[in-house]
C-alpha cells in the first residue's frame, strides 16, 4: 500500500520536469549577445545576433541599451527590450536590466537606473528620503566641517 503515494509522488513530479522544459533556452555562444523579438501568438522568439566577442554579461546588456536608446532616439516608443547572453536571458526596463533563466520565469535585478537614466549597480545609487535615486552624489562632509 505505501507504493502508491510514493508512484503517485514520482509521475507528478516527472510531470513537472516535463512542464519546465518546453520553456526556451537562450541560446548559449560563447561571447554572443543576441536580441529576442518575441514572436507571434504560439510562436517561439527570434534570437538575432546583436553583437559578438562580448566577454562578460555587463557588455551584453550595455549593446541592449545601446539598441534600445537609438531605437527611442528615432522615434520609436517600446522601453523594454529583451535580449540574451550564453544561456542567461536579459530585461531592460525602465527601472534597469534585470536577468533570468527562462522567458517567463524569475527575474532579477542586475543593474538599476540613477536618478538621471544612467545605470549602475544597485548598491551603488545613493537614494534621497523617498527612496528616488539621486542623479549626482555629493562627497560626504569631511570631519570637522
Amino acid at each position: 500500500m505505501n507504493r502508491v503515494p510514493l508512484l503517485l509522488a514520482a509521475g507528478v513530479g516527472a510531470l513537472t520536469i516535463s512542464a519546465c522544459s518546453n520553456a526556451v533556452e537562450a541560446p548559449y555562444e560563447q561571447g554572443v549577445c543576441f536580441a529576442v523579438e518575441m514572436g507571434k501568438e504560439g510562436e517561439p522568439p527570434v534570437f538575432n545576433k546583436l553583437a559578438e566577442g562580448q566577454p562578460q554579461i555587463e557588455y551584453c546588456a550595455a549593446r541592449l541599451e545601446e539598441m534600445r536608446v537609438r531605437f527611442l532616439r528615432q522615434g520609436g516608443n517600446r522601453q523594454e527590450v529583451t535580449g540574451a547572453y550564453q544561456g542567461q536571458y536579459i530585461f531592460i526596463d525602465q527601472e534597469g536590466v534585470w536577468l533570468g533563466k527562462t522567458l517567463d520565469g524569475s527575474r532579477f535585478i542586475f543593474l538599476a537606473r540613477t536618478g538621471d537614466g544612467r545605470l549602475a549597480m544597485p548598491g551603488a545609487i545613493v537614494r534621497d528620503e523617498t527612496g528616488r535615486p539621486v542623479g549626482v552624489a555629493a562627497p560626504p562632509p569631511l570631519p570637522g566641517q
